[in-house]
């Protein structure tokens, strides 16, 4: 069973959607109404992006992060995911120079279970990581972002700095994600 954790994105329902259409099994809950002593019963989880800064949500997503790392659960970060993902282990963000918004391709660095060729994403986002821990490993990059794709060194736990739920490279990110 998957857990979509749901921060406020305006494009989780997106990624409900397309979990939906590929039958994929999913609860979703807010950081507010979310039980963290439930999270046992999940496989993988997926943390989507946010509107706005909010002390209890980045509470309790940096504990479902420590969780999954303890458990050795999938997880996957979107936007924000990935922005607290690298937070929780010890990296920075930072505000960006403009607000990212469109299309993207992402270059491959390295071959991963998620994906294996440059990919057409949809960036939207106003922060971005930068400083990577050193549990975290690159996977992809774009012209604007130098951490798009990123990877913990030893679990199954990614984040993307993009919305893989507004294109069909992103999506079948996300399946392949599922799918591990």
């Amino acid at each position: 069973m998957l857990l979509v954790v749901d921060n406020g994105s305006i494009y989780t329902k997106q990624l409900t959607d397309f979990l939906s259409e590929k039958n994929i099994s999913f609860e979703k809950y807010t950081p507010y109404i979310l039980e963290l002593n439930s999270l046992q019963k999940y496989d993988s989880i997926i943390l989507s992006g946010r509107r706005k800064n909010d002390k209890k949500i980045n509470e309790v997503n940096s504990k479902i992060i420590n969780f999954s790392i303890k458990n050795k659960k999938k997880l996957l970060g979107i936007c924000y995911g990935a922005e607290i993902l690298a937070l929780t282990l010890g990296g920075t963000i930072r505000k960006t120079q403009s607000i990212q918004k469109g299309n993207e391709i992402i270059e491959i660095l390295k071959d991963d279970l998620i994906t294996k060729n440059s990919i057409n994403v949809f960036e939207s986002h106003a922060f971005e990581i930068s400083k990577l821990p050193n549990i975290l490993t690159i996977i992809g990059k774009s012209n604007n972002c130098k951490y798009e794709i990123i990877k913990h060194k030893e679990n199954l736990i990614f984040g993307t700095q993009f919305h893989p739920e507004m294109t069909p490279d992103g999506n079948n990110l996300i399946e392949n994600f599922c799918s591990l």
